[in-house]
């Protein structure tokens, strides 16, 4: 087990809040960091749960540039580019493993969250996954599902999600938002920093965060299903018919903002993230909204979940996860626990059970919004699943 300095157990608290709490949060982090620990194993070896559909797993990186539009946040770098993981439903035994994320980007990011970070960069570069790059495709259509972030987080912390959603016969557009993370690595080699992160906080900042979000999408989406020039070439496998988008923290946010703007994405999730970008009196069109969050203390409840609740006007399910907390719904716990960092104060939830549990329920609600197939574990509480609790 590797030991981890004072400051890492804050990071980990700092992994666990929302984007609002980060933003009180961060200063009482930035303190100078205690002297590092020694003796952190260079192998140490972090697995991803395995996922869980019939199919094997493909992934290709693709690069795009918005010629019309201006980066927002680092207008002198250009057009706005993005990085997009797509994953897609591949023939088993063919291709090679998938890494995690580049080093450089591990590095950055472990830097920017662990004041005097002693994590060896290989243990989050190298965590083993289970995509495969150069996969060949599987014949047929698929559903597209965007995936996005929370902030100042890379596309990778979603990789568990994007993997098993894949398996079960989707096609996955994981985005990196350029700029928001610590981190994002380019086909010539550079590595961004997050320079929104230097923004002062405040509520106009994240307003504009959530919109920029949305034009990230859509322009994803621009590119994906363009006629007759796609950007990705297994284009093919989406059905532009079918597409949905959930996300982490201010990426799961960003999913109001991106339906408000964009009537393509049929179905939206958001994974405890507060919605800055309310939902107006008149709804989301009848479109269907899933929302899945850690429990409050008491006296500490999102009033924009509330908000949001009372204006949807579709298919909704707003979903509790007992002992659970803000990171419980990406990867992170399964890197906490493997290199003996803490989790955050009440958490109950063990890192695998915490990807167990998103991937069913978020699995769920795209089977039944864009696939059709209908899933009792919707419907109400289950004795499989007793973390979950059903919002009235």
């Amino acid at each position: 087990m590797i030991r981890i300095p004072r400051t890492a157990a804050a990071a980990a608290l700092l992994l666990a809040l929302p984007l609002s709490a980060v933003a009180t949060a961060a200063p009482a982090l930035a303190a100078p960091a205690p002297a590092a620990a020694s003796g952190a194993p260079a192998d140490v070896h972090v697995e991803l749960p395995r996922p869980t559909g019939p199919f094997a797993v493909g992934r290709e990186i693709v690069h795009l540039v918005d010629q019309n539009r201006t980066d927002p946040w680092v207008p002198s770098a250009g057009p706005r580019q993005l990085m997009v993981s797509m994953y897609y439903p591949a023939k088993p035994g063919t291709g090679s493993p998938a890494p995690y994320m580049t080093p450089e980007a591990a590095r950055l990011m472990l830097d920017l969250k662990l004041p005097g970070n002693t994590v060896p960069t290989e243990a989050v570069s190298g965590a083993r996954t289970w995509s495969r790059t150069d996969a060949a495709p599987q014949h047929g259509r698929f559903p597209l599902i965007v995936l996005s972030p929370g902030f100042t987080m890379p596309r990778s912390e979603l990789t568990s999600l994007a993997e098993d959603l894949t398996s079960r016969g989707y096609v996955v557009a994981l985005v990196d938002h350029t700029y928001e993370n610590a981190g994002t690595t380019f086909p010539d080699g550079h590595t961004t920093t997050c320079a929104a992160c230097d923004i002062p906080p405040s509520e106009q900042q994240r307003v504009a965060l959530n919109e920029s979000r949305a034009k990230d999408v859509s322009f994803v989406l621009d590119r994906l299903t363009d006629r007759p020039h796609p950007a990705w070439r297994y284009a093919h496998l989406i059905d532009r018919s079918r597409i949905g988008m959930a996300g982490h923290s201010l990426g799961g946010a960003a999913a109001v903002p991106t339906m408000l703007a964009d009537p393509r994405v049929r179905a939206g999730a958001n994974l405890d993230g507060t919605m800055n970008v309310p939902v107006p009196a008149g709804g989301l069109g009848g479109r269907p909204f899933l929302m899945i969050g850690h429990p409050p203390a008491p006296g500490q409840e999102d009033p924009t979940w509330t908000e949001t609740w009372a204006h949807l006007d579709g298919w909704k399910r707003w979903l509790t996860v007992a002992g659970s907390n803000h990171g419980t719904f990406t990867d992170n716990p399964v890197f906490f626990e493997t290199l003996g960092m803490p989790q955050p104060p009440g958490t109950t939830v063990a890192a695998a059970r915490g990807v167990e549990l998103t991937r069913q329920y978020v699995a769920a609600f795209f089977d039944l919004q864009l696939k059709g197939v209908s899933r009792p574990i919707l419907d109400g509480p289950t004795p499989q699943n007793p973390e979950i609790t059903f919002h009235p």
